[in-house]
């Protein structure tokens, strides 16, 4: 069994061990920092699923040339992996009336930063500044809302390293990675709150959701798109 199809476990990502093509190795191969990871994520079109949910392989996500939360997070742990980084991401949970983040994580002079995408301004990218796991979930709360403005982050996982699970299940995949998904969602959780501090919480005021409401890539109008594919009237 090749390396593609079983595990590739070595400090490098290296191109034929993981399975890319040479121009696919070539991408992760020039973002050789996280901020030009995340500028990379940032200059992608968010992935709306408008054909139904996905979880894009980093292969798909280079193809397709769109990524959400946890497609942008495989995506950046594996181009720091291509320069000697662990591939390391982290799930954020969250109160059922919202959606969970998942982010890829990195470590600068012992201290974590985070590379996230996202299509709003909350939940972007973190400089490496924080001491501890806890700390750098924690500087993801305010901004963590649900629409009716309740703060909604609840816990973080223990970091999972993507080197445990083969590439051809999270970075070649032409179908959706759901068992990545699972294994990155399956991972222990750490409280960030306890029930008193939940009952504690006020609510966003209407100035910051109002703000919140900016996107960078607006969800394409349906009625536009079906508009441009009906054919001419004769």
């Amino acid at each position: 069994m090749g390396a593609a199809n079983g595990k590739a476990n070595g400090k490098f990502a290296r191109c034929g061990e993981i399975g890319l093509a040479p121009g696919e190795f070539a991408t992760l191969w020039r973002l050789d920092t996280p901020q030009k990871i995340q500028g990379w994520l940032n200059a992608t079109p968010i992935n709306h699923e408008l054909d139904g949910e996905t979880v894009l392989s980093v292969r798909e996500v280079i193809r397709q040339r769109r990524a959400h939360c946890i497609e942008g997070a495989m995506f950046a742990a594996c181009a720091l992996w291509v320069h000697g980084e662990p591939p390391l991401v982290m799930h954020l949970d969250c109160d059922e009336s919202d959606y969970p983040h998942v982010i890829a994580l990195f470590r600068r002079g012992g201290a974590w930063g985070a590379i996230s995408k996202t299509n709003g301004t909350p939940l972007r990218y973190r400089d490496p500044i924080y001491r501890t796991l806890r700390e750098l979930a924690l500087s993801y709360f305010h901004e963590y809302f649900n629409k009716r403005g309740h703060k909604t982050l609840r816990s973080y996982s223990r970091p999972f390293d993507l080197r445990r699970i083969p590439p051809h299940e999270w970075i070649t995949a032409e179908k959706s990675c759901w068992k990545t998904h699972d294994r990155i969602t399956d991972q222990p959780h750490y409280d960030l709150l306890t029930a008193r501090q939940v009952r504690l919480l006020t609510k966003r005021d209407a100035f910051e959701r109002k703000a919140a409401k900016l996107v960078e890539y607006p969800r394409p109008d349906p009625s536009a798109a079906r508009a441009r594919a009906r054919p001419p009237r004769a």
